[in-house]
């Protein structure tokens, strides 16, 4: 079910490195050169002008059709219509005046991903990746790391979900975007790239050595006979939901299950509900609500795939179809959510393809919980608060994982006497 979605959640879309979610700015090195170009004589216009400026127009209009915000941030669309009509004359200054357009909605979640990087988030929807593994994300003007991905060599090297990146290769971050921090941290395979991370005030290298990625999702293994343990680590590949369904196959025997989404960025909104539906027999998943304030309500089908039960350990990096999935589970008390609060994205964002092969993510609606909650800049409150320090990540602690086994043992035996 769900399947011809194409509509996706990301607070942070993965590439190379992994595709980032830029808070855009406006692009102040377009704005000189255009005012200049504005004064000067016209020639006859070429081919590659005419394209470029389709271009921009096909992305101005899609904006006008569906943009969730019908005000466009309090201002007049139709000013940008044809603002840079005398000054567009390659696609890279298409590319310049779109991104300076997008600027004015002040809207990190909407990008325009030129055909480089549509290739890069196509490739990780197509579970096709290299680079180091991490998915970072524009937040208080800073470069934060939202997650690494599970095996990777960011993972591996023991970055954590809200480091900063402060510097790639000794280049300072402070004024750099996020397409710029993307270009400098991935490369070919083998090759060396070091991140100066600011983690509690306390400053750290690491020194990260390029890898392809394999774009696995869902890790299932058992902590006892009686308890199951699943790891989904984003909701982005096509074939996460098929993992999951093998994953739970797999668990069949067991009498309760932890479901972990912490660092869980988000992904495809069709893997959200299918997901969502494995554990539900019935009842609301979540309710999309547009421009127009039209609602669509998306409800469980009967036949849960598992209804034993379900803990779910959820962080600051589960976020968009993560929190769909939490929501569902703790709306309609299917699930015990443990650790700490979400991320608190509440945007869904649909991939635009444009004519000569670039992207537009636009955000195109707003969901709520089943119970109606609009979790954006919010996030969903755990109902067992549990911290998991940098001490327990030193220590190789995990006190969240401990609590839902604790949890779960009491209400399995709690069922069997």
């Amino acid at each position: 079910m769900f399947k011809s979605l194409r509509t996706f959640f990301l607070p942070a879309l993965i590439v190379m490195l992994m595709m980032s979610m830029p808070a855009f700015q406006a692009c102040s090195s377009l704005q000189a050169p255009l005012e200049k170009l504005a004064h000067e004589q016209e020639p006859a216009m070429s081919e590659e002008r005419k394209q470029a400026l389709a271009l921009y127009q096909e992305a101005w209009q899609v904006v006008f059709n569906e943009y969730v915000d019908p005000s466009f941030n309090g201002q007049d669309w139709h000013k940008w219509k044809n603002r840079y009509n005398n000054v567009i004359h390659t696609r890279a200054d298409a590319y310049a005046a779109i991104r300076t357009m997008l600027a004015s909605l002040n809207d990190s979640y909407t990008r325009f991903l030129d055909p480089r990087r549509a290739e890069d988030q196509n490739m990780h929807i197509d579970s096709r990746l290299s680079g180091v593994g991490i998915q970072i994300a524009g937040k208080d003007n800073q470069l934060v790391v939202i997650s690494p991905i599970d095996g990777s060599p960011a993972k591996k090297a023991g970055i954590q979900p809200l480091d900063k990146i402060i510097q790639i290769n000794g280049e300072p971050t402070a004024n750099m975007s996020i397409d710029q921090a993307v270009d400098r941290i991935r490369g070919p395979k083998g090759t060396p790239v070091t991140l100066t991370i600011l983690r509690d005030a306390k400053r750290m290298d690491f020194k990260l050595v390029r890898d392809e990625i394999v774009i696995k999702t869902v890790f299932g293994d058992k902590i006892s006979d009686e308890i199951g343990y699943i790891r989904l680590s984003s909701f982005i590949s096509q074939d996460t939901s098929q993992e999951m369904r093998e994953k739970l196959k797999a668990q069949a025997n067991t009498k309760a299950l932890i479901l972990d989404i912490r660092g869980n960025n988000g992904g495809l909104l069709p893997n959200a509900l299918d997901i969502s539906d494995m554990f539900l027999n019935q009842g609301k998943i979540v309710s999309i609500v547009d421009r127009n304030s039209s609602r669509r309500v998306f409800q469980a089908e009967p036949g849960q795939l598992y209804a034993k039960p379900l803990v779910v350990l959820i962080d600051e990096g589960s976020a968009s179809a993560s929190e769909i999935l939490g929501g569902a589970l703790k709306d309609n008390d299917r699930a015990t959510l443990i650790g700490t609060k979400t991320f608190g994205k509440g945007l869904v964002q649909k991939i635009n393809y444009l004519q000569d092969g670039s992207e537009l993510n636009l955000t195109i609606s707003k969901y709520f919980t089943p119970d109606g909650h609009d979790i954006d800049k919010k996030g969903i409150q755990p109902d067992m608060m549990v911290e998991y320090t940098i001490e327990d990540f030193q220590n190789n602690r995990d006190p969240q994982k401990d609590a839902a086994v604790r949890f779960l043992k009491k209400q399995v035996l709690a069922n069997a006497s």
